[in-house]
C-alpha cells in the first residue's frame, strides 16, 4: 500500500516523499507546483515505492534480475533500510527536510534535502552512519534517487520519454544528445520482471572527460523536466532505472562495479556523499540547465577583479610553449591600452633548454635562457603596462625529464609501482612533503614574482585510481580532494589571486572545481570555427561569467574572420591570443571594437540567462546553418549570432524579447531589426559573427 508521507512546497517545485506501508520502504519524488502529484492516478499505474537511498555494503545480497555489472541498486542493503523518521527544519529562509532510515544491526541512512527561498533547485546529499557495532565497507552509496518518472503518464509513457545528457571529449565538450526511452532499451519487457538500468559517467581524474555530470528526463507529452547536476573532481556515476511504470534518477561516486571504489567506515563513523543539485520544470531544456546552473552563482569566491569580467591575453597561442621576456615585450608594445587586464605566461617559461615544455615540467624555475634577467622582470614590465600578470602551472603532474620524476617516494602508485603514462606521473597531493614542495614552488614563487592570476592545467587522468587500503577508486577520490585543499591554499595564500581552472582545456568544468575558481578554459578548441558551437553548449553547464573563450587572430584573418572570433568571446570571457604582433591597424580595429562591445554587454553576461537556437546539421567540426544565443540580462538582451558553411537563408530569425537594437558587433554594415518579437538578421554571410544589444521591454 502506498502513500504520501509528506510534501513540502519549495518555491514552483513540490518535494514529494512515498511511503510503502508494507515494506516501509520511502522514495522520494519531485513535480511542478501547477502540476501536483496525484495518489489516485498514480495507484492506477504499475509501481512501486523505490528508496530515496541507494546503497550496498559488502556481504549484503547483490540485486538479482540480470542487475549484476550492470547496476548495484536495489541490494539487500537497500531492503533493510527502512523508514523511520522525518525532520522538517525551517529557518531564516531555508527549509530542510532530514529523512532517517534505519536497519536492525543499526546501520542508518540519512537523507538531507535542502531548499533555500528564492532557489529554482534543491540541493540533495546521502550520510551513512554506521552505528553496527563493527567496521563496515561500502561499496556503492548514491547521492540522490529521485522515482516515479513520469507520474502524469497513462502506464509506462510509451514514446513519451526522452534522456537528455552532455557529451563531451577533448575540444569538443558540451555536446547535448538526447535519445528516447525506447532507443535507450529502457521500455517495458512483456512481462515486467526484467528491469534495466543504464549507468554511465566517468573514470579518473578528468571528471568531464566523456560526459558531464549531468542528465535530464523530459515527459514531452506532459512538457515536464527532471534534471539533476553533481559536482564531483574524481570518479562518478548517474543511473536511469526502469523496472515498472516508473523510472529513476540516481547517481553519485562511482561504485566498484564502475569506478573500483569501496570505503570503510569504521564503527561510529559517518560517511557523506558529494551533494546533487535537482530541479524540476515545465518549459524546456534551456530553462531546466538555468536553473541548476543558478546553483553555481552561490559558491562564487572570486577577488574584486573578476567583478566587471575583465579581458584576458593568454601568450600560449602566440608563442606555443616557447614564451621569453623579449617575445613578451613585443607583444606586450602591441596590446597595451587596448582595454586587455589580465596578461598570462602560459606554459614553458621554465623549460629546459632543448626539452619539449610537456616532458621537462615538475620544478617550476624560470629558464635563464628565457628570462636572462629573471622573470620577475617580466612581471614588472607586464604591471608597467597596467595588466595584471598571471602564470601557468600542471603542479599535480610530473614530466619524464624533470628530476623530481624520480622522487617516487612523493607519487601516487598502483600495485606498489610509480603510476606512469607516457609523459606524466603525479604527485601525491596528501603527501606533507608535497604539500610543501608545491608550496614553495607554486605559492612563494607567486608572491616573490607578483604573479597575481595563475592558470591550472592538467593533461592527463589518472584513471581507474591509485594504491589505497580501501580501494583504487578511494585512492582516486582522496587524491582530488587533497587537490582541492591546495586549491584553498592558494587562494588563501596568494592575495587576490585570480585562479584559472583548466584540464586540457574543458575536463574540468565540473561545480566543485569551478567553486575554488575565477574562471576555466572552456576547451582546448583554439582556432578551429566550432568555438561558438562548444562556447554555447557550455552555457547549459557553468556560468559563462566563467567561462574563458579563446580568440586567436592570425595575421591571415580576413576582417570577418576577425570578427567571427571575437565574437566568439561573447559567448563567456574573452581570452585574446594569436599574431598580435603583425596586424594591421584595420585588424586591430575590428578586435578594438570586439573589446568595446563586450566590455558593453558584461553585464549581461555576468547576470543573465540563455537560450541557445540552432538550425544546424550534426557535425560540430564542419557546421553548416547557423546558431543564435539569446542571453536576457534585466535591462538588456545580448543576442550572438554566428553563421557556418552552406547556403544561407535570405535573412535569420531569432526570438526575442525587446523594444529597441542599442548596439550592434559586426564588421560590416549589416541589417538588423526587431519585427514582433523577431530580431531578423538580413542577408547573411557564410562563417560570420554578430553581437547585437537589446533593450528590453
Amino acid at each position: 500500500m502506498k502513500e504520501i508521507l509528506n510534501q513540502y512546497k519549495m518555491g514552483d517545485m513540490h518535494l514529494v516523499y512515498l511511503l510503502d506501508t508494507e515494506t516501509n520502504i520511502c522514495g522520494m519524488t519531485i513535480v511542478p507546483s501547477d502540476k501536483p502529484f496525484d495518489l489516485v492516478h498514480d495507484s492506477k499505474r504499475r509501481i512501486r515505492v523505490h528508496s530515496l537511498i541507494q546503497a550496498k555494503l559488502v556481504g549484503d545480497n547483490y540485486p538479482g534480475q540480470y542487475y549484476g555489472g550492470e547496476s548495484m541498486r536495489e541490494s539487500d542493503t537497500v531492503q533493510r533500510l527502512k523508514y523511520s523518521t522525518q525532520e522538517c527544519v525551517a529557518e531564516n529562509g531555508e527549509l530542510k527536510v532530514i529523512t532517517v532510515l534505519e536497519a536492525e544491526d543499526g546501520l542508518r541512512a540519512v537523507n538531507t534535502a535542502v531548499y533555500n527561498e528564492g532557489d529554482e533547485y534543491i540541493t540533495i546529499s546521502t550520510e551513512l552512519v554506521n552505528g553496527t557495532g563493527k567496521d563496515i565497507k561500502c561499496e556503492m552509496l548514491s547521492s540522490f534517487s529521485i522515482s516515479n518518472i513520469s507520474p502524469y503518464s497513462e502506464g509506462a509513457g510509451t514514446e513519451e520519454l526522452f534522456l537528455h545528457r552532455l557529451r563531451s571529449k577533448w575540444s569538443k565538450e558540451g555536446r547535448l544528445v538526447t535519445e528516447s526511452f525506447e532507443d535507450l532499451q529502457l521500455e517495458d519487457v512483456w512481462c515486467y520482471c526484467n528491469g534495466k538500468s543504464m549507468r554511465f559517467g566517468q573514470v579518473g581524474s578528468l571528471p568531464v572527460k566523456n560526459y558531464f555530470p549531468f542528465m535530464a528526463v523530459e515527459d514531452n507529452k506532459h512538457g515536464v523536466l527532471w534534471g539533476v547536476q553533481m559536482g564531483c573532481p574524481s570518479s562518478w556515476q548517474m543511473e536511469l532505472t526502469k523496472g515498472d511504470d516508473g523510472a529513476e534518477m540516481s547517481g553519485g561516486i562511482a561504485d566498484r562495479e564502475f569506478g573500483h571504489w569501496m570505503k570503510t567506515i569504521r564503527n561510529k563513523e559517518r560517511f557523506k556523499t558529494i551533494p546533487a543539485v535537482i530541479t524540476v520544470c515545465t518549459t524546456n531544456i534551456d530553462d531546466l540547465c538555468a536553473r541548476l546552473v543558478s546553483a553555481q552563482e552561490k559558491s562564487l569566491n572570486i577577488p574584486e577583479s573578476e567583478k566587471a569580467l575583465p579581458v584576458i591575453f593568454n601568450e600560449y597561442c602566440t608563442t606555443w610553449g616557447n614564451p621569453s621576456h623579449d617575445n613578451i615585450e613585443r607583444i606586450l608594445n602591441s596590446v597595451k591600452g587596448r582595454g586587455i587586464d589580465y596578461f598570462v605566461i602560459d606554459c614553458g617559461w621554465y623549460r629546459e633548454d632543448g626539452i619539449p615544455w610537456h616532458r621537462s615540467m615538475g620544478e617550476y624555475i624560470p629558464s635563464e635562457t628565457l628570462f636572462p634577467q629573471g622573470i620577475k622582470k617580466t612581471v614588472d614590465t607586464i604591471h608597467s603596462c597596467g595588466m595584471k600578470a598571471g602564470i601557468w602551472f600542471e603542479f599535480e603532474n610530473i614530466g619524464p625529464e624533470c628530476r623530481a620524476f624520480e622522487k617516487t617516494d612523493h607519487v601516487l602508485k598502483r600495485d606498489g609501482i610509480p603510476l606512469t603514462t607516457q609523459n606524466r606521473r603525479f604527485w601525491d597531493m596528501n603527501d606533507p612533503w608535497v604539500k610543501d614542495y608545491l608550496s614553495h614552488r607554486v605559492i612563494e614563487f607567486m608572491n616573490k614574482n607578483g604573479f597575481e592570476y595563475i592558470k591550472v592545467d592538467y593533461n592527463e587522468t589518472i584513471g581507474i585510481g591509485c594504491d589505497n587500503s580501501d580501494s583504487l577508486g578511494e585512492g582516486l577520490r582522496q587524491n582530488m580532494i587533497g587537490t582541492q585543499l591546495f586549491f584553498k591554499r592558494i587562494r588563501d595564500k596568494v592575495p587576490n589571486v585570480v585562479i584559472e581552472n583548466c584540464a586540457s582545456g574543458g575536463h574540468r568544468l565540473e561545480s566543485s572545481f569551478m567553486a575554488l575558481s575565477s574562471m576555466a578554459s572552456f576547451s582546448d578548441a583554439h582556432e578551429c570555427v566550432e568555438i561558438p558551437i562548444i562556447a554555447a553548449n557550455l552555457h547549459r553547464v557553468i556560468l559563462p561569467r566563467q567561462s574563458q573563450i579563446w580568440c586567436v587572430i592570425r595575421k591571415s584573418d580576413s576582417l570577418k574572420r576577425i570578427c567571427y572570433s571575437v565574437a566568439a568571446g561573447l559567448l563567456g570571457r574573452m581570452c585574446l591570443s594569436g599574431d598580435v604582433t603583425e596586424l594591421t591597424e584595420e585588424q586591430w580595429n575590428v578586435i578594438d571594437n570586439g573589446i568595446n562591445f563586450y566590455k558593453s554587454a558584461a553585464s549581461v553576461i555576468k547576470n543573465g540567462r540563455s537560450h541557445i537556437y540552432r538550425c544546424t546539421t550534426g557535425s560540430d567540426r564542419h557546421p553548416r546553418g547557423w546558431q543564435a544565443v539569446v542571453r536576457n540580462g534585466t535591462e538588456k538582451t545580448l543576442v550572438t549570432v554566428h553563421t557556418f558553411g552552406g547556403e544561407m537563408p535570405d535573412k535569420l530569425e531569432i526570438p526575442v524579447k525587446a523594444d529597441s537594437i542599442e548596439a550592434v558587433y559586426s564588421y560590416r554594415h549589416t541589417e538588423f531589426c526587431i519585427e514582433n518579437n523577431t530580431l531578423i538578421v538580413s542577408e547573411p554571410e557564410e562563417f560570420a559573427g554578430y553581437g547585437i544589444i537589446i533593450k528590453n521591454k
